[in-house]
C-alpha cells in the first residue's frame, strides 16, 4: 500500500513536471514577409511592363598581352587639370586607352627577329650548296645520297625560315597586344586598372557601351505574345525624362526564357544626346481590345505551385490585418498576366492580402510577420 501510494506520487510528480515543460516551450519565431492586397484590373486595361534600358553595344575591353600598365589615357577633368580617363568619359574610336609595358615585347621581337636573320643566312648557304650539288650530280661526280643530303639541307633550312618568320610576326602581334583602344565611340561604364596594375592576360581594363541609340528589353508572357508586332512603333516612357520616347519593336525572342517563361522584346531608341542612360527603369503598355471585365490580380511573385495538385496554382494568404498572422495555403486560378500581374479567376477576393515575398520559405499554417 505504502509502496502504491509512493508510486503514484512519482507519476504525478513526473507529469507536472512534464506539463511544466511542454507550457514553458516558447513558440517558433514568426517569418517575415512581404504581402499585399489583391486589387481589381480591368482586363481590356493596357498590358503594363517594365522594361531596362541597355546600351546598343557594351563591350569588356580586356588586355591580350601581360605586364604593368605603364599609361594610361590622359584628359581634361572638370577642374582643368589632366586626369586618367574614368567612368562617364567619352571617347572616339581608336582612342589608346592603357598600355602595358612594351619593353619585354619588343626584346621578344629582336630576338625573333635575330633568329630570322640566322635562319636566311643559313638557308642561302644551304641554297648555294644545293647548286652545287645539283651541277655536279648532273655531271655524275656526285652520288646520290650526297645529292639527296644537300636538298634536305637545303628544305630544312627553308623550313627553319618559315619557323622564323611566324615567331617574328607572334612577336610582333604581342608587342601590338600591349595598347588597349576603343573599338567604337561611347561611354566607359568602368575601368578596373590604375597606373602600375599588373595585368594579366584576359585582365578587362575597361567596359564600353554605344548609347547614341538604347534598347528598352521587357519580358511578354505567351498570352500577350500575339499583341507584339515586329517593326510596330511603341511609346516608352521614363521617370527620369518628361513625355514619351518613341522606339520600334526590334527584336522579339523566338523562345520563351526557361526560368521566367516568358519572352525577351526589343524597342530601339535613338539617345543623340544621352538623355537615356544604362540601367534605367521605362515602362510601356501593350493594348489587347477587348470588352472590359473586373479581375482579381496578384503579383506575379505571389503565385507557387499547389502541392496537393500537380497542374495547379496557389496563393500564400496572410489571414486579418494584424502584423502577427497565420499564413494559408488557398488554391487558386488564374488567368492571364497584365504586364507584372496576373488574374485570380477563382479562390481570391480583392483587398485579401497575399503573400509575394518569403512564400518559398514558409508552408500553410505557418506564423508569420508582415513586413512593409
Amino acid at each position: 500500500m505504502r509502496c502504491s501510494v509512493r508510486a503514484a506520487l512519482l507519476l504525478t510528480g513526473l507529469g507536472w513536471w512534464t506539463g511544466c515543460g511542454k507550457s514553458s516551450a516558447a513558440p517558433p519565431p514568426a517569418t517575415p514577409v512581404r504581402a499585399v492586397e489583391a486589387v481589381v484590373i480591368q482586363s481590356t486595361s493596357p498590358l503594363k511592363y517594365s522594361a531596362d534600358i541597355v546600351p546598343v553595344a557594351q563591350v569588356d575591353l580586356a588586355f591580350q598581352s601581360g605586364g604593368y600598365i605603364e599609361k594610361l589615357q590622359q584628359v581634361k577633368g572638370a577642374d582643368g587639370r589632366l586626369r586618367p580617363i574614368q567612368e562617364g568619359d567619352w571617347v572616339a574610336r581608336g582612342t589608346l586607352l592603357a598600355l602595358v609595358s612594351e619593353e619585354p615585347y619588343k626584346e621578344k621581337v629582336a630576338q625573333a627577329k635575330s633568329q630570322l636573320a640566322r635562319a636566311e643566312s643559313a638557308y642561302e648557304l644551304a641554297r648555294l650548296n644545293f647548286e652545287r650539288a645539283r651541277n655536279l650530280y648532273g655531271s655524275q661526280s656526285l652520288t646520290k645520297p650526297e645529292f639527296d643530303a644537300a636538298k634536305n639541307q637545303l628544305d630544312g633550312s627553308a623550313a627553319a625560315v618559315n619557323e622564323a618568320k611566324a615567331a617574328v610576326s607572334q612577336a610582333e602581334t604581342m608587342l601590338g597586344y600591349c595598347s588597349l583602344t576603343a573599338p567604337f565611340d561611347g561611354w566607359v561604364l568602368k575601368r578596373n586598372v590604375e597606373l602600375g596594375t599588373l595585368a594579366g592576360p584576359s585582365t578587362v581594363g575597361f567596359t564600353v557601351a554605344d548609347t547614341r541609340i538604347v534598347k528598352a528589353i521587357f519580358g511578354v508572357p505567351d498570352t500577350a505574345i500575339q499583341h507584339v508586332t515586329l517593326g510596330s512603333s511603341k511609346a516608352v516612357s521614363t521617370d527620369a525624362l518628361p513625355g514619351e520616347l518613341i522606339g520600334r519593336i526590334t527584336a522579339i525572342s523566338p523562345a520563351a526564357d526557361p526560368k521566367s517563361r516568358v519572352y525577351s522584346v526589343e524597342v530601339t531608341l535613338p539617345n543623340l544626346h544621352n538623355r537615356l542612360k544604362a540601367g534605367m527603369i521605362a515602362s510601356l503598355s501593350l493594348d489587347r481590345g477587348k470588352p472590359p471585365v473586373n479581375l482579381t490580380a496578384v503579383p506575379l511573385a505571389a503565385i507557387v505551385r499547389d502541392p496537393e495538385r500537380r497542374e495547379g496554382f496557389a496563393v500564400l494568404v496572410a489571414d486579418g490585418r494584424d502584423e502577427l498572422t497565420t499564413a494559408n495555403l488557398r488554391p487558386v486560378e488564374v488567368g492571364e498576366a497584365n504586364g507584372n500581374l496576373i488574374s485570380v479567376l477563382k479562390g481570391l477576393k480583392p483587398g485579401e492580402r497575399v503573400v509575394t515575398s518569403g512564400a518559398t520559405l514558409i508552408k500553410s499554417g505557418d506564423r508569420v510577420r508582415v513586413i512593409p
